[in-house]
């Protein structure tokens, strides 16, 4: 047994050690001589798919994290299937939207640098930009990333609403993020709609008894139910309320007051890092500069560079 946790423990960090080995490969300005034109043309093309529809704000930055967190940052999250089995057609992906964002750029940044950036820089890139379109914080992404050629819906395991700290705390080490990095990217949370089929759970029976979740504030709770009835499966609802299309701070205040929308915003509160961090963003802020480089750690994420995988001309398909 002591030697089977041995090589277990083994194989978890030479798996940190090829990933940050790889991430060495990124860089600000990846592209300063091959395609210095690049982080312009995404953010015009950001902007203006974002002054029609600001909500795609929240999707976007989402589909960031769910192509991170499966396989690495390696725009398999865009790829399509004839047969459904791609990561875009699991559960948890069916809601993201603003594929045709990423369509649109790379189609601008081929007619002025063919074959030169990868679809996963510039869905980083997009993440950063769609952020900042909402009155967010800006950081300096690193790029160099290419792209990969497996994109598998049996693959996609994804941090759930319905974790506890503990699984989430986990799920985040095993990407190379701590409790910090997990606290502040919940933060995204401050954009963007849920579903009632989400978080209803907290709402009616939570323990078997008829009764909601006792870490929910009563007062949000009974708003929650005037909005979301038991057999509800398609209304939506802020998870900031009053500022779901600004990116602010505004998440850390509703947490603190345990207003969370989910169970994992309400786990925050479970572990005295996270608990600590939520309270100390609640009073003063740092979390714009903490979430700049929140970001840039988890966009290093199982990067492939070099050789490896490579550089689509259309982000939905293999070359």
């Amino acid at each position: 047994m002591a030697a089977s946790k041995r090589s277990v423990v083994s194989c978890f960090f030479l798996v940190l050690l090829l990933a940050e080995a790889n991430a060495q490969g990124l860089k600000v300005g990846f592209y300063s001589k091959t395609c210095p034109q690049v982080e312009g043309i995404v953010k015009k093309v950001v902007f203006a798919a974002m002054k029609k529809a600001p909500t795609l704000g929240a999707p976007l930055l989402r589909m960031f994290f769910h192509d991170c967190f499966v396989r690495g940052c390696d725009g398999s999250i865009l790829l399509d299937s004839s047969n459904n089995q791609a990561e875009k057609n699991a559960v948890p992906n069916l809601s993201l939207r603003g594929f045709g964002i990423i369509d649109d750029s790379k189609a601008a940044l081929e007619k002025v640098c063919p074959g030169i950036v990868s679809c996963s820089d510039i869905l980083a890139l997009i993440a950063r930009d769609a952020v900042v379109a909402l009155e967010g914080p800006t950081w300096e992404v690193e790029t160099g990333r290419r792209d990969g050629r497996v994109s598998n819906i049996n693959e996609v395991n994804l941090p759930s609403p319905f974790d506890n700290i503990t699984k989430l705390i986990t799920e985040f080490s095993t990407k190379g993020l701590n409790e910090k990095d997990l606290v502040v990217l919940s933060g995204g949370h401050t954009i963007g709609m849920g579903h009632c089929p989400l978080m209803s759970n907290r709402l009616y029976n939570f323990t078997g008894r008829g009764d909601s979740d006792p870490s929910l504030d009563s007062e949000y709770a009974s708003n929650l139910r005037k909005k979301c009835k038991p057999a509800d499966t398609t209304t939506a609802l802020e998870m900031d309320p009053g500022s779901f299309k600004t990116f602010d701070v505004s998440y850390f205040k509703l947490v603190a007051k345990r207003r969370g929308l989910f169970q994992s915003d309400a786990a925050l509160l479970d572990n005295s890092k996270t608990r600590g961090y939520v309270l100390q963003q609640a009073r003063g802020s740092t979390f714009f500069h903490d979430f700049g480089v929140s970001m840039v750690k988890m966009g290093r994420n199982g990067v492939l560079t070099g050789r490896a995988g490579e550089i689509r001309s259309m982000c939905r398909v293999r070359n």
